[in-house]
């Protein structure tokens, strides 16, 4: 089964963080998946780092492909087809991150591992 990270589920992974569920970590580690990860995901991480939102992003930005590869995690990239999609949802989410991840995950039919309930109202598939 293949599946997409949202942002703080990929850190939550790398960090080992207790708040990612037994279900997630699972899910994640099992060989038999595909872990997708976005560009957008790289984007928000620096964009939080500059802005002193986020005090593990200096890390993860120097090691990210690393991160990634060492994980056996694939890419995901931003399309012309994602971007537009992202574009026309209504404007009651304003997270430019969140909206990216919600076009992604809908327009490639990847359930998103994310805690985050605002998902739902862009009608992805959210497991967690």
């Amino acid at each position: 089964m293949k599946y997409l990270l949202d942002t703080h589920t990929l850190l939550w992974w790398w960090t080992d963080d207790p708040q990612l569920s037994a279900h997630a970590r699972k899910l994640i580690s099992d060989q038999g998946n595909l872990i997708m990860t976005s560009a957008a995901s790289a984007w928000e991480i620096a964009t939080k780092h500059r802005l002193g939102k986020l005090l593990i992003g200096g890390q993860a930005i120097a090691r990210f492909n690393e991160l990634i590869e060492a994980d056996d995690f694939e890419h995901l990239p931003i399309t012309y087809l994602h971007a537009l999609r992202a574009g026309s949802y209504a404007a009651d989410h304003r997270d430019p991150f969140d909206r990216m991840l919600a076009a992604q995950s809908a327009l490639e039919n990847l359930p998103l591992i994310t805690c985050d309930s605002a998902f739902a109202a862009f009608g992805n598939q959210v497991v967690w």
